[in-house]
């Protein structure tokens, strides 16, 4: 087995990841309660501060930076003032963004969260209001995009594919992907909300139980799983499943089951499946096994769900998390 901390260490900042996909403004809108209103029974919040974090395919190249790798983004976004705050926080997370596509004709995908409570209180969700783009993607910027993925593909190590249904993820996109990903013979890894059956014959894909409810029904099994695994081409399937951890389901080998880390309640959720991938694609691309790199995975998504918004794991921290499990896994066997 390898040394999984030596792998984080040593190996991830070595290793380049061309993450392509849904581009989205993650944006928190903080406000403090004050009273409620006389024109209507809602209450009054003052606006205190509001932050942009990248989100989406945004996120998971954030995450690969903040796990030691090298991200390399492939994506579109609006040249408004959404896409300018993405921009600034994706230079504060070193995220080479000079292959993503920037124009006037369409709008940067936003989601903003409305945080509120009291003086003193902690700030809960009241609302999201997503602000999204309804216009067609010409035939320039999907040159573009493909040109972009070619040039991003010639020295990653491993290329992710996030698809949010927000309409980066192309058909020819994903064909590209996957035609490039064989010639180079690098792990292709997809994570799709909707469209999971259209991206047959990755090397790998990280859906969650909903999205595999979708497509198989609720009560499915692991023989199910197997074979849709087989069906897609898949060399492995990685089924997360929120506290309940996550299922393997490799080629010629049985089902493995991951249980999940750290506390039964997460604080936030959002995002944990672009922690996820980053962190199984960086362990891929570092000669990790498709079970070696689903630990690594398990224990990257079970530390930013105890993170508030849209958050990212640093390899000193999943390098402890590793290092705690298998302290505790020695000491129960000495016992």
């Amino acid at each position: 087995m390898a040394d999984l901390n030596h792998t984080i260490s040593r190996v991830f900042p070595q290793k380049t990841v061309a993450i392509i996909g849904d581009l989205v403004a993650d944006q928190f809108l903080n406000g403090t309660i004050q009273r409620v209103s006389r024109e209507a029974p809602v209450f009054i919040m003052r606006h205190d501060v509001t932050v942009t974090l990248p989100g989406a395919a945004a996120n998971a190249a954030a995450n690969v930076a903040s796990l030691g790798g090298k991200p390399i983004l492939i994506g579109l976004a609006g040249a408004d003032a959404n896409g300018e705050r993405l921009a600034e926080a994706l230079d504060e997370r070193k995220v080479d963004r000079d292959l993503v596509v920037w124009t006037p004709a369409f709008t940067t995908t936003t989601k903003v969260r409305v945080l509120a409570g009291q003086h003193y209180a902690a700030r809960q969700q009241v609302i999201r209001i997503d602000y999204e783009n309804s216009t067609a993607i010409t035939e320039e910027v999907r040159d573009r995009l493909r040109q972009n993925l070619a040039a991003a593909a010639t020295r990653a190590d491993a290329i992710i594919v996030s698809d949010y249904g927000y309409g980066a993820v192309l058909t020819e996109l994903f064909d590209d992907a996957r035609a490039l990903s064989r010639k180079r013979e690098i792990p292709l890894i997809v994570d799709s909300r909707y469209r999971l059956v259209e991206f047959a014959g990755a090397t790998t894909a990280t859906p969650n139980r909903e999205e595999v409810e979708q497509i198989l029904g609720k009560g499915f099994t692991p023989d199910d799983c197997a074979a849709l695994r087989e069906r897609l081409d898949y060399e492995a399937l990685l089924i997360t499943n929120g506290n309940q951890g996550m299922t393997l389901l490799e080629k010629g080998k049985p089902a493995l089951n991951l249980a999940a880390v750290g506390p039964a309640e997460p604080v936030d959720v959002t995002g944990a499946g672009d922690t996820v991938i980053a962190a199984y694609a960086l362990g891929l691309a570092s000669g990790l096994n498709f079970a070696e790199a689903a630990a690594v995975a398990n224990h990257a998504g079970g530390l930013v769900v105890m993170k508030k918004g849209t958050a990212t794991v640093a390899a000193q921290e999943l390098s402890a998390s590793l290092a705690s499990e298998t302290a505790s896994l020695v000491e129960k066997h000495a016992g």
